[in-house]
This record gives C-alpha cells, sequence and structure tokens, in this order.
C-alpha cells in the first residue's frame, strides 16, 4: 500500500463522539513512551502527523486521521507509566476500554511492545484483555533498530514462548523500526488486505 494522503480528522475523550463514518478502523495502542508516533509517522510517510515527545503520555485523547480517504488509523493513549495523575490514567482506561467495546468500525490493533524488553505484566495482561473481549489484534515490536540482530532475535523468541504459555498460538506480529522504516510495507500491506477482504465481503454477490 501507496500512502498517498494522511490527514487529521478529530481528538475527543468521548466513543459516541468519533467519526460517523463507517470507513474500517485501525488503532495504535501501547505502553507509554513505546514509540507509538513515531511509527505511525513512519507508516504514514509525514514526519508531524502523530505529534512526538519526550515525555511520556502525551497523547491522551481518542485521535483519528483519514488515510487514503478509504480508512482510519486510529491513535489511542498510551497505558502505564506516563507521567499524569491517578484520576487521568482512571480516564484514560474508561474511554480506551469504552473504544474497544463500543466501536464496531475498529477491525484490528496493533499492541505496540519494546522490543528491547522482556515481556512486561502489563502489556501481557492487556492483550489477554483483548483476547478475553474478542478483539482481534497484532503485536509491532517498536525500536528494532536499537538492538543487534541475534539480541533481537533472542527477545522475540523468547516473547513468543511467553505468549504462548497462555495463548493457543501466537498472534500477527511485525518487528519495526521509525528509524530505518523496517516493517513499514509489511504492515501497511496487512491493512490492505484487510481492506481488500472487507471490500469484497461488501460486495453484492
Amino acid at each position: 500500500m501507496r500512502i498517498k494522503s494522511a490527514e487529521f480528522v478529530m481528538s475527543n475523550s468521548r466513543v459516541d463522539l468519533c467519526p460517523e463514518s463507517k470507513l474500517p478502523e485501525y488503532a495504535f495502542i501501547g505502553r507509554s513512551n513505546v514509540g507509538k508516533s513515531s511509527l505511525i509517522n513512519m507508516l504514514t510517510g509525514r514526519k508531524a502527523l502523530a505529534k512526538t515527545s519526550a515525555r511520556p503520555g502525551k497523547t491522551q485523547l481518542i485521535n483519528h486521521f483519514l488515510i487514503n480517504k478509504n480508512w482510519h488509523l486510529v491513535d489511542l493513549p498510551g497505558y502505564g507509566y506516563a507521567k499524569v495523575s491517578k484520576s487521568a490514567k482512571r480516564t484514560f482506561q474508561k474511554f480506551i476500554t469504552a473504544y474497544f467495546e463500543k466501536r464496531k468500525q475498529m477491525v484490528c490493533a496493533f499492541v505496540l511492545i519494546d522490543s528491547r524488553h522482556e515481556p512486561q505484566p502489563i502489556d501481557m495482561e492487556f492483550m489477554q484483555w483483548l483476547g478475553e473481549n474478542n478483539v482481534p489484534f497484532c503485536i509491532i515490536f517498536t525500536k528494532a533498530d536499537k538492538m543487534k540482530p541475534k539480541a533481537l532475535e533472542r527477545n522475540i523468541n523468547f516473547y513468543q514462548e511467553k505468549m504462548l504459555e497462555s495463548w493457543e498460538e501466537m498472534p500477527e506480529f511485525f518487528i519495526s523500526s521509525a528509524t530505518s522504516k523496517l516493517g513499514q510495507d509489511e504492515i501497511l500491506d496487512y491493512i490492505e488486505a484487510i481492506n481488500i477482504e472487507l471490500n469484497s465481503s461488501d460486495s453484492p454477490r
């Protein structure tokens, strides 16, 4: 898939105020400081579509971006370690949960995982919640350029082993780097394949 256009649509903290469009949505979410904004900018080829910050927890709303006029990329607040108050964290959790439970346009969530670290309980618990609530998701391992190839492979393999302790099979996953653009084509092609399948299923028979 080639990204020909990417434009900001709206930000809000209420699911009922999200765009009324029936276009498919792909949500990006992860622990704070996982490199989500940089990844979104890399995928779309726009340097400042999603605002990056040295301060974790910058994203605090549901942000919709219209991509190629035919699907929405949704940037959700990070979870964990954000330097915000406990009440703010509860608010984030409330509308993140509501988004996944109520937003029927959401066809796939991309859970971002920092490839440099061993499996974190907060990530495992969040993916467990997605599974229990039948929310389709994939994993994107970020910051792959920060590691040597063998160390990266070892970390990914360990993560797979940990996941398979409680999952029947490993979810679809991608390895990415916002710096080298590793994973850009694979992730966008995956989204395109889903869009084609959705359009085919909507076609009259």
